[in-house]
């Protein structure tokens, strides 16, 4: 992406990146913007204290949706009319993000959802709706409808640096919107490997008890 004080290359650029948007979330609410709360309504607060790790669509080679992320580079890449963010984990996904554009009346439910993208200032604004229900946003199963609207932004503030907050609108899970905030380091000089997920996945049959993150967390 282009630095934090001149864009004027924007059309052009291509950028890898480690760190998520919310640096590979293991629980939401560790991830939270200061201020900010997670407030579920009574069915998701029931589904998250069912949820088996084994369960867990990351964890089963699935897209990690948004705003999970995964601990894996990534990379954006810019054209006039549409910028991509290509993924080194999980099943080598990626995401297209139409700029300047405008939603369908009504998209087809999708892992990565439908995103148009602008700038506001120096900052990429990418605003996304069009979910299907299925990925978890956390390690805890933290879950979600079809009505989630996710608000992307993101903000170089180095050369090596960029701020990634991404606030959640789900009236269908959650009583209040609420927001992430996450970071991620620029990776010069480096490229994105190939990962099959699907390829010897020893990790699903040791998945063993309810939904926790890294450390039993």
């Amino acid at each position: 992406m282009s630095d934090p004080v001149a864009f004027e290359d924007r059309e052009r650029q291509t950028r890898l990146y480690a760190g998520s948007v919310a640096s590979a979330i293991s629980r939401i609410q560790k991830e939270l913007k200061a201020g900010e709360q997670v407030v579920m309504l009574p069915w998701a607060a029931d589904v998250v204290k069912n949820r088996l790790s084994k369960q867990d669509p990351e964890a089963n080679c699935l897209p990690a949706g948004i705003p999970r992320g995964s601990p894996y580079p990534w990379r954006i890449v810019q054209t006039p009319t549409h910028y991509f963010i290509l993924y080194e984990g999980n099943i080598h996904s990626y995401r297209q993000i139409f700029m300047n554009a405008k939603h369908p009346d009504d998209p087809d439910p999708t892992w990565y959802g439908h995103s148009v993208g602008h700038w506001e200032g120096n900052t990429l604004v990418v605003d996304t709706v069009g979910f299907n229900d299925k990925f978890w946003f956390d390690y805890k199963g933290h879950p979600h409808t079809e009505k989630l609207h996710t608000i992307e932004r993101y903000t170089r503030t180095d050369l090596g640096h960029m701020a990634i907050e991404v606030t959640i609108d789900d009236p269908g899970a959650y009583a209040k919107p609420f927001t992430t905030a996450g970071k991620a380091t620029l990776m010069p000089g480096t490229e994105l490997l190939e990962y099959i997920c699907q390829e010897n996945n020893q990790d699903l049959p040791l998945l063993q008890g309810p939904a926790r993150g890294p450390g039993g967390q």
